[in-house]
């Protein structure tokens, strides 16, 4: 692992290019304080499928999954059908 300043590495930055490209690791670093490493590219490994990627396969959807969900908010009524926040009104 090679350090080296700033100055430097945009100086040489080609030179440094090089060294990553032969696998060694770059430290760059402001006042002797390590800043960032410079190290080689790799490509993710797990790539995101592209739009239409699943065109022709076989999936199911509930027949009621567009069924509205009135009783979802029946938890937030008093008895009297009065909400339970202030200021709301049926």
């Amino acid at each position: 692992m090679r350090i080296v300043n700033v100055h430097e590495a945009k100086t040489h930055l080609s030179r440094l290019l090089e060294m990553v490209e032969r696998g060694e690791e770059v430290v760059i670093a402001r006042a002797g304080q390590p800043v960032a490493t410079l190290t080689a590219y790799r490509p993710p490994r797990h790539r995101i499928a592209p739009p239409g990627s699943m065109k022709g396969r076989d999936w199911l959807m509930a027949d009621d999954f567009d069924a509205p969900v009135d009783e979802l908010f029946s938890c937030l009524q008093d008895p009297q059908g009065e909400t339970g926040m202030p200021g709301a009104s049926r």
